[in-house]
């Protein structure tokens, strides 16, 4: 069979073959995410994928090469919950989809991989792209350089919601296409929805993200609506949960955020409009909150220029966006469980570490900004092996000069990043 042309695309994107040395990284201080504490001078050794064993000092490993680190602090591979790989926001993304082809989606989508990956991001979870499942095969075969992708594939809405595909067409082109469903991801009862889910099951789906409320930049006039009722919620959950899925919701209003955590949701996602009743009810049902505060200032920001948004997305990207890193400093001093979260792809992909500095910025503490994007995050993948420095466990470590414990930029500095035991970028 003749390859074809993504197919050779692919090929010459092929990683070096992963290292099958035995390595030594002497780290001036290891993070453990477990406690929130640096541990002085630390050696991990690294052999096939993982991590056979962490040594307290700096001595030599027998048969071991040494990795010289000793000026960094290593760290858990970060894990980023929310990112869409299949796009990055410019003043053409509205029309991308009439001006591009799948094909092309997907190996831009390959750049954006290797960004994240380089800014010490190991794993991620894609809330929302169907050209992502193609690239998180891609990426487990070894054929393109990228984290561990953990993809939604279509996100799930109803009629008019915010992941609706048909949003912003005139009627000629809407009539065309026909009335979207839930192969589609668009939904209108309880059996839509549990259709919906066995739909992204079949695509290949690794979780199940819903859009609870209207979005900031949906071609669409509020951005905080309800757009779920419970029962929808509910239905959604209860097939996620037979497929063993964890649920993700969209959500910038406070009673769409209602009815998504009554109905039995993993996490919020955003949470703009999040008040003291709706902090008291997460922390009853033990609900994560993922705050994705870089996507909130890119917007606001991005509003002011002219052109950049259409005219139905402006004042939503000016209103919802500036409230969002309020909204997590109050909710973490709520104690409200915190995962990590960019919104990648609404701003921009590589610079994922800014989360960090706009989380300290808000009042939480540097370790738990950390742990957030280690441990938290790990449990809310319900991938336990991810987020720790431990033996036994998958080789996912990135370092960086300085302690980001003392000053959290040092987390936009790394220069050293390790996925599955191999080296993807190291200090010159």
């Amino acid at each position: 069979m003749r390859p074809t042309p993504l197919l050779l695309a692919l090929t010459l994107a092929l990683p070096a073959a992963a290292q099958a040395e035995t390595l030594a990284l002497q780290c001036g201080r290891l993070f453990d995410s477990a406690t929130g504490r640096n541990l002085p001078e630390r050696t991990v050794v690294v052999a096939d994928g993982k991590v056979s064993e962490v040594r307290e000092g700096h001595g030599a490993v027998a048969g071991a090469t040494a990795v010289d680190l000793r000026g960094h602090t290593c760290s858990p591979g970060w894990i980023d919950l929310h990112v869409h790989l299949s796009g990055e926001s410019s003043p053409q993304s509205y029309s991308e989809g009439f001006r591009l082809n799948p094909e092309f989606t997907v190996l831009r989508s390959t750049a954006y991989a290797s960004r994240t990956l380089r800014a010490g991001f190991t794993s991620v979870r894609d809330l929302g792209g169907e050209t992502t499942l193609a690239l998180r095969d891609a990426v487990n075969q070894g054929w393109v350089e990228g984290p561990r992708i953990f993809a939604a594939g279509k996100s799930i809405a109803t009629t008019g919601g915010h992941a609706d595909p048909t949003n912003g067409f005139n009627h000629l082109i809407s009539d065309a296409l026909g009335t979207p469903g839930p192969a589609e991801g668009v939904v209108n009862s309880p059996d839509e929805a549990r259709q919906a889910v066995r739909q992204r099951y079949k695509d290949g789906s690794d979780v199940i993200k819903i859009t609870a409320t209207g979005g900031v930049l949906s071609y669409a006039r509020s951005g905080d609506a309800p757009q779920f009722t419970v029962d929808e919620v509910a239905a959604v959950v209860q097939a996620a949960r037979d497929y063993g899925y964890t649920v993700a919701a969209h959500a910038h209003g406070k009673e769409g955020m209602r009815r998504a955590i009554v109905g039995g949701v993993d996490t919020i996602e955003h949470g703009t409009y999040m008040d003291d009743e709706i902090f008291a009810l997460m922390k009853k049902s033990g609900t994560w909150y993922v705050p994705t505060i870089s996507a909130g200032r890119f917007v606001a920001e991005k509003a002011k220029i002219d052109g950049y948004y259409p005219d139905v997305v402006r004042p939503k990207a000016a209103r919802i966006g500036a409230q969002i890193q309020d909204t997590f400093g109050r909710a973490w001093k709520a104690g409200v469980k915190i995962g990590f979260g960019t919104d990648a792809g609404v701003g921009l992909h590589g610079d994922n570490a800014d989360e960090f500095v706009f989380m300290v910025e808000a009042g939480m503490p540097p370790a738990e900004a950390l742990r957030a994007a280690t441990a938290n995050a790990a449990e809310i993948l319900g991938h336990p092996e991810l987020g720790r420095v431990a033996a036994g466990l998958p080789a996912d470590i990135v370092a960086m000069p300085g302690d980001p414990l003392a000053d959290i930029g040092a987390t936009k500095k790394v220069d050293f990043v390790m996925k599955d035991g191999r080296i993807v970028r190291q200090p010159e």
